[in-house]
This record gives C-alpha cells, structure tokens and sequence, in this order.
C-alpha cells in the first residue's frame, strides 16, 4: 500500500540588529473572508497531509526505529513501487504517529524530477476541483494529473517556489486523529510573501492566526534579530510562515516541518538515544522552547513543547 505515493512587501533591509520588513501592500490580516467560506472543505483532514520523507539509500528501517522510538506510533509494510509518472522504483511506508503522518521513500532508483521537493501531500475531497482551485489561485501545476494503482495525483507549487503533491485515493482512506497537528515550515522572500499569502489561502481556505513583523529571530537561529513570522490554519492543518532574506545559518530552511511534543528535553533524550541528533538547541524563549533534530536518513526536523 502507499499513501498518496508522494501525497519549501518589499526588500528586506538587514542590520546589525534588525530585519527590517517594511508593511507590505497586503497585509496578511486583509485577506478576503471568502476564501474561509464553504470552499475550504475541499481539506479532508489533517491526519492525511504527510510529510514526504525522502531517506538517504538503505536508511528506512533506522529511520523509522528512530522516529518510532522518539514520538510513538505504527507504520505500514513496505512496498516496493513505482510512485512517479516516470519509471522509478521505492522502498515505500507510512508512519502514523501521534505528532503526524509521514510517507517515507527509500528510492532504488534515481529520483526523476521534481519529486523530492514536494515537501507534503495533501487529500483532496474532489481532485479535478482541486486542480482547478489550484490555478484558480495563482499555483503553478508543476506535475500534471497521473493515475498510479490506487487513485490520482499532481504536485503544485505556491508563489515562491513551495511545492506540494496533492492526491486522491478511489477508496477514501481512514487514519486515526492526531494527538498534535504539525507545523508546515514555510520560508519566503519578502517579495515573494504577498503572491505567496493569497494563493496559498485561496487553493486552502486557511487564514491568519497571527502576524508577527518583529518575532524573536533566535527561534531561527539570528539572536538579537528580529523576522516577520505568520501563522496561518486552514483544514490542511498549520503553517508557520518564515519571511527572511535568506541569511540564515544551517540547518534553518532545511527543516519542513515541526512537530509539538509535550516535553522537549524528554523527547530530544529519546531522539538522541534512537540515532538521531540534535543539530540546533534547545533554545528557549517566553516559555517556548525548540530545537532542530536530524534523524537517520537525513530528515530534519524542528521539534518544540
């Protein structure tokens, strides 16, 4: 079995002390009312928006000890497949989690592009609405429709190059409720950030939860600097909008994702025991802490209480 096989305004002007983000022409808080209407139902749930996991050759099983020992869970046989429209081949699972599903690829063959830089796959309700929504709101079809054995699937990429594969299974699946919804991490330029806000909640049906335009940018490993960070909802689940100009020291804008635990500091010890390591923190703020964790097979995370 396999989940949708394959289901990242205005200059920003630094300082020795400041990013300085001037007020863009469309503040993410004036987004139109309609696109939080009935059209956002086009969102299954967000038990069904994985990340996709590329693991280096050879490194699924330790990946998903380690991920399994860290944060709990179950995972799915392993497949071997063909999941692009191309000829390739895929070790291939899904792991269930209670922080987030992942479908995780340990590709036998090179991976044909684009795929790998998908960072989620999304259930549609309906497909075809679904890909017309996404042209509707300014998304570029990167992949078009392909069938595979058990439904359909396309990859779409937002204003300011984020892509994402959607699906849809012709027997709907059925995954348990998570304990947490992740983040979706998304970097963006500043003047990328408008086209970006739009489209991305239009195709959704999300809006803002906050805009921040001087956070705290030691969450992103900048101290004594400030960034724009906006967090938005949508039936898709949380994304967490990052609006830099790209000075940012490693590993930042390598990790997709970030998962909510309950207690840091247990779950970075079960991490590190399980092969994992933690690359960047524990950093802590106004009772926030966080940290970024790469576990076996290269996939890195951010992981915060």
């Amino acid at each position: 079995m396999r989940d949708r096989a394959l289901a990242h305004v205005l200059p920003v002007v630094l300082s020795a002390t400041l990013l300085v983000v001037p007020t863009a022409a469309t503040s993410a808080e004036g987004l139109p009312r309609a696109y939080r209407s009935a059209q956002s139902q086009i969102g299954v749930g967000p038990q069904y928006d994985t990340t996709h996991v590329y693991v280096e050759p050879g490194m699924l099983a330790a990946f998903t000890a380690s991920w399994k020992a860290t944060f709990g869970g179950t995972n799915t046989a392993v497949s071997v497949t063909d999941v692009t429209p191309t000829p390739s081949r895929t070790k291939s699972e899904l792991i269930f989690s209670p922080v987030g599903t992942l479908s995780v690829f340990d590709f036998q063959t090179p991976v044909p592009y684009p795929f790998g830089a998908e960072r989620t796959g999304w259930l549609l309700k309906d497909f075809d609405a679904g890909i017309r929504r996404a042209q509707a709101s300014g998304a570029y079809l990167l992949v078009s429709p392909f069938s595979d054995p058990i439904g359909r699937d396309a990859v779409i990429q937002f204003p300011g190059g984020i892509n994402t594969q959607v699906y849809w299974h012709t027997t709907a699946p059925s995954y348990p409720p998570l304990a947490t919804v992740p983040e979706n991490r998304v970097y963006v330029s500043a003047d990328a950030v408008d086209a970006f806000l739009r489209s991305y909640a239009k195709f959704t049906g999300g809006s803002v939860v906050s805009d921040n335009r001087r956070a705290d940018a030691g969450e992103i490993g900048l101290p004594g600097t400030t960034y724009r960070r906006i967090r938005l909802s949508s039936p898709f689940g949380k994304t967490l909008v990052m609006v830099t100009d790209g000075h940012l020291p490693y590993p930042f804008g390598r990790e997709v994702t970030g998962y909510e635990v309950t207690h840091l500091a247990e779950t970075l010890a079960k991490a590190k025991s399980s092969g994992a390591k933690v690359l960047w923190g524990p950093h802590s703020a106004a009772g926030h802490g966080s940290a970024v964790v790469q576990f076996p097979g290269g996939y890195i995370v951010e992981i915060h209480d």
